[in-house]
């Protein structure tokens, strides 16, 4: 056994009550303080341990390979020995004698003389503990004095006395007569408010001592310590909030807008996904809505109030990328701040991480990232300790990762680890019935964000925007329909307010078949004529209607019918 091994095995014994001598295959015998205590011995070596062993016919039990028990009487004390071998896989490590005191049970002030012994031996901790401690027997004596430093008062010139006599308002000896223990009460000492805990001692229920501590010498330590750990708590709260904000997701499943049966399917599967901590890869042309499922998928989890991280994986430089991941720490490389930086998986710990472009990360990064994946640690560049996180794995691109992995641009092995739950969002020309209601939408969301009156569409505008092929996806259709708003007039979103490029949609053909062609046409010419004649009355009614060569009621009725605001003419 190495040396210090033994010296924290003979530190554990002597914070037992019992008297322990213990004898190694290694011929070293130890005692601890309670057997020096109970045989009145001061020297600690083998050579009166064995001494004593003789004097009291016990050598042949120690020496035996037997289990015994004994009982023997010393000086009035009954004493019951008993004798263990201790053997790991059948090796004999050291055999164990354990001294019990059994008259002790019938001495009232026993466990009160150990509890003094106990403080005796953790004197450094006491010390440390606390700015005061003070132990009384049931008569309110001091056994113990531990408030030197405190009240400039020496152990020697305590002991023995009331502790009425030594401690100023001191209620030591109340405790001691009720049994009621007396926490965080304030006592004013020496001119000072400290802060006092009085604890009785108690035996079979009955009250043998007491001991008073004493936390804080001063109770403006307290409102010191108190006032800053509110400041701090504002800090952090402060922090906590913007990080909140920073790191958090902005969309839900009710802000997936659609009434096609395929998209509807969608958002049922990442529903259930979002109820596990499985990883999602997200698919899709570029402005189907990817993120928004991402989004939702983490407000809908069980992690929606941790933080939610995304970085763009091709937005990054690749140099730059594993840093940003992983974070680094400070000096790790030129450029690098002293203080490190924390990396996106670090902030991102008990939430959601999404990798955007996840297809446009390196190759040499991909292998990282897998490890990350399968260990769930990872180190910051420069460092070399291991960072547990607990992170769920959200991937979206724009390419087709399989024809990727064919290609060799992406790790197969990478590739199936985030393909746990596959989300392939279809474009928006292979879902036109979604077109009304994402208009809907998109012009409600106009109108309060940027101020616009409520627009509507008319009907042939509505053709010419199910006949676009709509390669941008709803991110197009959204430009287009906020420029179509700023471009129109009235309340009416018509296909003179759609860009040109729209309006070709209607070819000749589509014309002929269009049923409604001259009830539309009819509308647009005749809405047309309505607002320049507006616009030459400086928006008078009466004028205009003479303009047009109607009555004024008519007029009237038909700015009802179209919904035109004559302020905004």
């Amino acid at each position: 056994m190495e040396s210090k091994d033994f010296i924290n095995i003979q530190a554990f014994f002597n914070c037992l009550s019992e008297g322990i001598v213990a004898y190694y295959s290694d011929n070293r015998i130890i005692s601890n303080n309670a057997f020096l205590r109970l045989f009145n011995v001061k020297k600690d070596n083998e050579k009166t341990i064995i001494d004593i062993l003789k004097k009291h016919g016990l050598e042949q039990m120690f020496n035996s390979d037997a289990d015994e028990e004994k009982e023997l009487f010393i000086r009035d004390k009954e004493i019951k020995v008993k004798k263990i071998n201790l053997r790991i896989a059948d090796k004999h490590i050291c055999s164990i004698m354990i001294f019990k005191n059994l008259t002790m049970n019938d001495d009232p002030n026993w466990k009160i003389n150990e509890l003094k012994y106990s403080l005796d031996a953790m004197k450094d901790i006491v010390d440390n503990a606390y700015q005061g401690m003070v132990l009384v027997d049931k008569d309110a004596r001091i056994l113990k004095w531990c408030y030197e430093k405190l009240l400039g008062i020496k152990e020697e010139d305590a002991l023995g006395k009331h502790v009425d006599e030594v401690i100023e308002n001191t209620r030591l000896h109340v405790v001691v007569k009720t049994g009621q223990k007396e926490l965080c009460d304030i006592q004013r000492i020496q001119g000072r408010d400290m802060l006092a805990n009085r604890i009785p001692i108690k035996q079979d229920g009955e009250v043998i001592g007491a001991i008073g501590t004493v936390l804080f010498r001063n109770i403006d330590e307290i409102r010191s310590m108190a006032k800053r750990l509110e400041m701090l708590e504002k800090t952090v709260n402060k922090y906590k909030n913007e990080i909140s904000k920073m790191y958090s997701a902005r969309y839900t499943f009710n802000s997936i807008i659609t009434q096609n049966k395929k998209m509807m399917e969608l958002k049922e599967i990442a529903a259930k996904a979002a109820g596990t901590d499985s990883t999602v890869l997200i698919q899709g042309d570029s402005g189907t809505g990817k993120e928004f499922f991402a989004h939702a998928i983490h407000n809908a989890s069980s992690r929606k109030y941790a933080p939610f991280v995304q970085i763009n994986c091709a937005a990054i430089p690749h140099e730059l990328l594993e840093s940003e991941l992983f974070g680094y720490e400070g000096g790790a490389f030129t450029g690098a701040k002293k203080e490190g930086k924390i990396g996106k998986l670090e902030l991102a710990n008990g939430g959601t991480i999404l990798l955007d472009e996840v297809a446009s990360m390196p190759y040499s990064m991909q292998a990282k990232l897998l490890r990350v994946l399968e260990e769930r640690e990872f180190e910051r560049i420069g460092g070399n300790t291991k960072i547990k996180i607990d992170v769920r794995v959200i991937a979206c691109t724009n390419e087709d990762l399989k024809m990727c992995v064919k290609q060799g641009r992406f790790r197969k092995d990478l590739f199936y680890r985030l393909n746990v739950v596959e989300i392939i969002i279809p474009p928006l020309r292979d879902r036109m019935d979604d077109i009304p209601v994402l208009c809907d939408e998109i012009l409600s969301q106009l109108v309060r964000n940027m101020g616009f009156t409520h627009k509507t569409i008319t009907d042939r505008a509505m053709k010419a925007l199910k006949l676009h092929n709509w390669p941008g996806n709803v991110r197009e259709l959204r430009n287009v329909l906020e420029r179509a708003a700023n471009m129109s007039s009235g309340n009416l979103i018509t296909l003179e307010d759609l860009p040109d490029y729209i309006n070709k949609s209607l070819t000749d053909k589509d014309v002929k078949i269009d049923k409604a062609y001259l009830k539309n046409r009819v509308i647009d010419t005749e809405l047309k004529a309505i607002m320049e004649a507006l616009k030459l009355s400086n928006g008078n009614r009466t004028e205009a209607a003479k303009h047009l060569g109607i009555h004024r009621t008519a007029l009237y009725k038909k700015l009802k019918k179209y919904g035109i605001n004559i302020k905004e003419v």
